[in-house]
């Protein structure tokens, strides 16, 4: 079995999983709003918008997303938007993620806990 040791990896949290994820799949319309947008729609949860700004900064210290801002426009009080974009880093983070998460599931069922040879038995 594939061993993943925790100090040769830095896991993402949830929440930056699912920001990561929602910047992915809104591409070049991945912005504050819209962001937020898709966490409620998809998850059916509220995002505040310091959480989100807290978390996305923090995604950005780690080079783990990228922003541009847009120009100022009428509508938004003369305010531009702040485009996010994930970076080569942030996938290779949620891969990481991901294939724990994967590795971590072989062999478990919720229904009824370990199939097979697992481990504690």
């Amino acid at each position: 079995m594939e061993r993943l040791l925790v100090s040769e990896q830095k896991y993402l949290g949830e929440f930056e999983q699912v920001i990561l994820l929602a910047v992915m799949r809104l591409g070049t319309d991945a912005y504050g709003k819209t962001i937020r947008e898709l966490l409620s729609e998809q998850l059916s949860r509220d995002v505040t918008v310091g959480a989100l700004y807290a978390t996305l900064e923090r995604l950005e210290v780690k080079g783990m997303v990228s922003s541009t801002m847009g120009e100022p426009t009428k509508e938004r009080g003369g305010r531009a938007k702040k485009y996010f974009k994930i970076t080569a880093k942030g996938q290779q983070a949620l891969k990481r993620s991901k294939d724990a998460l994967t590795l971590m599931w072989q062999g478990l069922s919720l229904r009824g806990g370990i199939v097979g040879i697992g481990y504690g038995s």
